[in-house]
């Protein structure tokens, strides 16, 4: 017994309405955002390859959930969230395997974004590496995205007041240490 003729194939996984919606809407936010996420994830995270895991995490994570997270327009700002969190991560990780081993090395920087400029974005670099993590991430989110506080400090958790000093302090530190290496 077949399929009748001229009666349609039957799909062996089903796609709802709802879920081609999910597709077509982050394959839009990949496309607009994408790029510009792993480039803040880079920064984040010294590297490309852990760059570019943790922004396919958070797409994955967002498709996953596209069903119940309440989004209402914010799904970059969750995104945006999700990379910041997913380097915290990465960091972490590398903070526990450093545990394990006999020399610690600071991040390092893939060879495209040392070849991207000269000896003083190296420099840069490597300063804003240094940095704690809390204030890297300040720096980037204000400065790498050009984001508001008031934004900033909505996707970081903490109040503008908070991310006002830690960029005060980071720039600070960044002064200090460029001036040294001079």
């Amino acid at each position: 017994m077949g399929i009748p003729e001229g009666a349609p194939a039957p799909q062996l996984w089903p796609v709802s309405a709802a879920r081609r919606s999910a597709e077509a809407g982050i394959d839009a936010l990949y496309r607009e955002h994408g790029l510009g996420l792993v480039r803040f994830a880079l920064l984040l995270t010294g590297d490309k390859g852990s760059a570019e895991d943790v922004v396919q995490d958070a797409f994955l994570g967002l498709y996953r959930g596209w069903d119940r997270i309440r989004l209402d327009g914010n799904e970059l700002a969750y995104l945006r969230a999700s990379v910041m969190n997913g380097s915290r991560s990465v960091h972490r990780a590398r903070f526990r395997a450093r545990q394990h081993e006999p020399a610690a090395e600071p991040p390092v920087w893939s060879a495209e974004a040392a070849a991207i400029d000269g000896e003083d974005r190296r420099e840069l670099l490597a300063a804003v590496a240094a940095l704690p993590t809390h204030q890297r991430e300040v720096l980037v989110l204000k400065f790498f995205l050009d984001l508001p506080e008031a934004e900033v400090a909505q996707i970081m958790r903490v109040s503008r007041g908070t991310v006002s000093s830690r960029a005060a302090r980071a720039l600070s530190a960044l002064a200090r240490r460029l001036k040294e290496e001079r």
